[in-house]
């Protein structure tokens, strides 16, 4: 499965956006996946649910909700290996975290990779790889990668600081 940062939508309904992927689905493994993806409430609200249809591109959807629909689309599939890169980018730190934690049932005893500019979204990965300019700069888990000092540190020190200026 793979989610990219700048989503592609069908001019359809979110339920066949959602399970374009398969031959044949079936509302439970909308709804599911949808929950997952955390995006379930924010389609419910639709004056047509699942059953609404989305502008080209998505054009009636929010950017953090046409993300979510195609975390849903990559889920539904339930890969092996899923590539998130950096779909995270336009959800709140909340809705990120309960991706996330979905996302790490969902994956469980499965290959995730996630490509991101947000340390909050690869924290508790099993290993972070920081890439600058195409090269490798440094490799291991969120503490040890901390305790280095190095640009995840620091990267992760400024983007703390930025949290607590928004939330302030």
């Amino acid at each position: 499965g793979y989610v990219p940062q700048e989503v592609f939508l069908f001019p359809h309904t979110i339920s066949n956006n959602i399970s374009f992927a398969l031959n044949k689905s079936n509302k439970e493994q909308v709804f599911a996946a949808a929950r997952n993806a955390a995006v379930y409430d924010n389609i419910q609200a639709f004056p047509h649910g699942f059953e609404t249809t989305i502008g080209e591109r998505g054009i009636t959807l929010s950017g953090g909700q046409k993300q979510r629909v195609s975390i849903a689309r990559a889920i539904i599939k339930e890969p092996n290996i899923m590539v998130f890169d950096d779909c995270l980018s336009a959800v709140d730190t909340k809705t990120e975290e309960e991706i996330l934690s979905n996302l790490g049932k969902v994956m469980e005893n499965k290959t995730s990779v996630i490509i991101s500019h947000r340390v909050s979204s690869i924290k508790n990965a099993d290993k972070i790889f920081v890439i600058d300019n195409g090269k490798i700069i440094e490799s291991g888990y969120h503490e040890a990668l901390l305790e280095q000092k190095g640009e995840y540190s620091e990267l992760y020190e400024k983007q703390l600081l930025e949290e607590e200026e928004i939330t302030e």
